[in-house]
């Protein structure tokens, strides 16, 4: 099968920089989709996307195991953890409109040694267009909360989105990296790029939008191509090796219609690829 290639975007500001490029082509989504279907505005996506999404986790107690992946020298990282209290920074809407009195949101700095593993993910970004919004954020945010749990347990991550379409006989990817070892577990970024639509309908498609005239046009007029959406392992630049690739949203697959099932699905899974030895939600 033929196959076009996006270069990796190894940062997260050559993600944003190049979904923020100007577009080769006149009706691209990325920008110019209205309705809530994108989950935000461009406007809304790219503040988002750099000031970080806060949004609800579950508090999850995890016995993480030894990961496979390289080994990392003495690092320190900072996290930036949610802490809801009467008073902070951001509303949290949720929270707010269910009468809770602890309905604010302040992003706390939390310094934590990171002697051990660096563990690399690579999550799908594309979807079917049905797909509900709450589908999208239980699974990204079951995903988020066990990766902040490896964090915690002294390891570090890489996180890489990746995005993959077919279009008759040809396979368009592109992948992008979200966190970069070492470097601090920005949590309101990671659930925005794993766990909010805009993500994928905003500036994911930005970055197709901005792509080769030829090609950014084929795939606006395909509805940004089809099934399957699967990543694969060199999908990554060669450098990226050992990863853990997860499959795609798919619209059939009923564990994401609960907070509940999403982790207890996340759980089992981050239990089969030996990365935690067991987990409850607390109580």
């Amino acid at each position: 099968m033929k196959a076009y290639r996006l270069a990796p975007m190894r940062s997260w500001d050559a993600f944003l920089a190049t979904a923020s490029a100007p577009d080769t082509i006149v009706n691209g989504s990325g920008r110019r989709t209205r309705g809530s279907w994108a989950g935000a505005t461009w406007d809304e996506a790219i503040r988002l996307a750099v000031d970080g999404w806060t949004h609800a986790v579950p508090d999850v107690a995890v016995t993480v195991a030894e990961p496979r992946g390289r080994a990392s020298d003495d690092l320190a990282t900072t996290t930036l953890a949610p802490v809801w209290d009467v008073t902070g920074s951001e509303v949290d809407i949720g929270a707010f409109l269910s009468g809770v009195p602890e309905c604010m949101v302040d992003a706390t700095p939390q310094r934590i040694s990171a002697k051990g593993r660096v563990v690399t993910f690579l999550i799908p970004a594309a979807y079917a267009s049905s797909v509900p919004h709450d589908w999208i954020r239980n699974r990204g945010a079951a995903l988020a909360t066990l990766c902040s749990a490896i964090v915690r347990a002294g390891h570090s991550v890489e996180i890489w989105c990746g995005f993959a379409v077919h279009l008759r006989n040809v396979r368009y990817t592109a992948v992008a990296r979200v966190l970069t070892p070492g470097e601090p577990l920005d949590l309101g970024r990671l659930l925005f790029a794993v766990a909010h639509p805009a993500m994928l309908r905003r500036l994911w498609f930005g970055i197709w939008d901005s792509a080769e005239r030829r090609v950014a046009q084929s795939l606006r007029d395909n509805a940004y191509g089809r099934p399957p959406y699967t990543c694969h392992e060199d999908d990554l630049p060669d450098d990226v090796t050992d990863p853990y690739v997860f499959p795609y949203l798919d619209e059939n697959d009923r564990q994401w219609e609960s907070m509940d099932s999403a982790l207890s699905w996340c759980t089992r899974t981050f239990a089969g690829l030996d990365l935690i030895i067991e987990g409850h939600t607390r109580v």
